[in-house]
């Protein structure tokens, strides 16, 4: 892929100045909950660019595009997925988790089934959302090495670096700041190009002679199949820690759920001018391979300076999903799993030592840890694993080129979905009519039988195995609540 001096500058330069912007509202972070909230003061501009600036990454753009070559206009679903996802979580999901002034959906699930079963849900719901994470490094790894020139491992480093500069340092804001950003470079250029690329497809008898017939048939193909696909996107919208966690970060019910609704206006149309892009290059240059039908678009048939700024904004947008979904990631297994394990040892330790009745009044969490073996800050512990996961994201999907990104997205979405869907929103809507075995049961059958769908090959998404087994463990609690008044266990 040929780029010019002028470009690769614009390029560059556009990529530099959202982390600058990033990095400088990073200068405020001095605490975990600053880090992964943003303290909790966000207005809608914030929490609506931390959700559109993770929401729209490798799938919604070059994966789009990638899909849009080989399957049409279909692939445009992802993003109605996302959109309408987001609008239902501000109808009806992000006013009721804003009110509890936490932090993670395990720590929701916590309060209403039970420490097993949020520490269950906080594991399963990282190992969906890092699927999610490499289904924006795939694209990414491709067009840095083919931007620079470089192999494919080296080109895995310089995107870590990337991403960490991007959300390391700031956490939330950085990723609120730089999403907002992020979204108004994507959807002018991408307009612009989906306009242009409509233009040259519509006004060249040779191009739309050569369309095979369904290309712009939302429904073309398996239609079965693209609904599940759909599903899963619109299920997994409100399972995603990532996504939740903007709404946490929202100073109020009211922002969090008005943000959610503006997430949506600016993710919905993103996927349209991509699969029109892909449309085009597979009937233009069919020889360009799929996952690069975007990135080749904008630095070929698009003006040099217009091109480079829309490189930039899909180098963006990937950079920010993984971002965003690795501090995801960090948030839970540091506030769910870390800091309850050091709290816990703690308690033993106190337990252990405590010779004199005034120190059993003393709160565990003001005990000094300089000597602790878990001496390190909560905010450091985040950090490292936002790090660590964005270096495995990184890696896996260095191990996997050649796949389709839209592949990881579905496959997230169905993981993380068939297990905690059900569960979060039994909490939700109808608390204590489900025992904390049953959920903690349900979580753990519905995402064994997602797993075993994929690695089984099983016929259909895995997303409704993992969910007609979740409803097997949990409607008989409905069922029988009102004549046994069962709440727990």
């Amino acid at each position: 892929m040929d780029i010019s001096l002028f470009q690769l500058f614009i390029l560059c330069a556009t990529i530099a100045v959202v982390l600058g912007f990033g990095i400088r509202a990073a200068r405020s972070v001095h605490s975990a909950k600053g880090f992964s909230v943003g303290g909790r003061s966000a207005g809608v501009p914030l929490v609506a660019g931390g959700i559109a600036g993770t929401c729209v990454g490798g799938g919604a753009t070059v994966g789009t595009a990638q899909l849009a070559a080989v399957s049409g206009l279909s692939a445009w679903w992802f993003t109605i997925g996302s959109g309408v996802g987001l609008i239902i979580m501000g109808l009806f999901y992000a006013r009721p988790l804003r009110r509890t002034a936490l932090e993670t959906i395990p720590q929701f699930l916590s309060q209403h089934f039970g420490l097993a079963c949020g520490v269950f849900s906080s594991i399963i719901s990282s190992i969906g959302i890092l699927f999610s994470a490499v289904a924006s490094c795939l694209p990414a790894i491709y067009i840095i090495a083919a931007i620079f020139g470089i192999p494919f491992f080296p080109a895995t480093i310089l995107l870590i670096l990337a991403v960490a500069a991007y959300a390391f340092f700031g956490g939330m804001k950085s990723a609120g700041v730089g999403g907002i950003l992020k979204m108004a470079v994507i959807w002018v250029t991408m307009a612009i190009a989906g306009i242009m690329a409509s233009h040259s497809l519509f006004a060249s008898p040779a191009f739309s002679a050569a369309l095979p017939e369904g290309t712009f048939n939302l429904l073309h193909g398996d239609t079965a199949h693209i609904l599940a696909n759909f599903s899963s996107v619109v299920i997994g919208m409100l399972c995603t820690q990532s996504y939740i966690q903007a709404i946490f970060s929202a100073s109020n019910p009211r922002t969090a759920s008005v943000a959610a609704f503006t997430a949506a206006l600016i993710s919905l149309p993103v996927g349209l001018p991509c699969a029109m892009v892909g449309i085009y290059m597979h009937t233009a240059h069919p020889e360009i391979t799929p996952i690069l039908s975007l990135p080749v678009y904008l630095l070929t048939e698009q003006p040099p300076l217009l091109g480079g700024i829309a490189m930039g904004g899909i180098m963006l947008s990937l950079i920010g999903s993984i971002a965003g979904l690795s501090l995801g990631i960090g948030t839970m297994l540091s506030r769910d799993i870390f800091h309850r394990a050091r709290v816990t040892l703690r308690a033993r330790k106190i337990h252990k030592i405590a010779s004199r009745p005034e120190l059993q009044e003393i709160d565990i969490l003001e005990i000094p840890t300089a000597n602790h073996p878990w001496h390190l800050s909560e905010l450091t512990v985040t950090r490292l694993i936002v790090l660590a996961t964005i270096a495995l994201s990184a890696f896996i999907a260095l191990a996997n080129e050649g796949s389709q990104v839209l592949f990881w997205n579905y496959l997230s979405m169905a993981l993380r979905s068939g297990g905690i869907f059900l569960p979060l929103s039994f909490a939700i809507f109808l608390p204590h009519t489900v025992s904390h075995r049953s959920a903690t049961l349900s979580m753990a059958l519905s995402t064994g039988a997602a797993l075993a769908a994929v690695f089984l090959g099983a016929a259909g998404n895995p997303l409704f195995f993992g969910l007609a087994v979740s409803a097997i463990c949990l409607l008989p609690c409905l069922l029988f609540h009102r004549g046994s008044g069962l709440t727990s266990d």
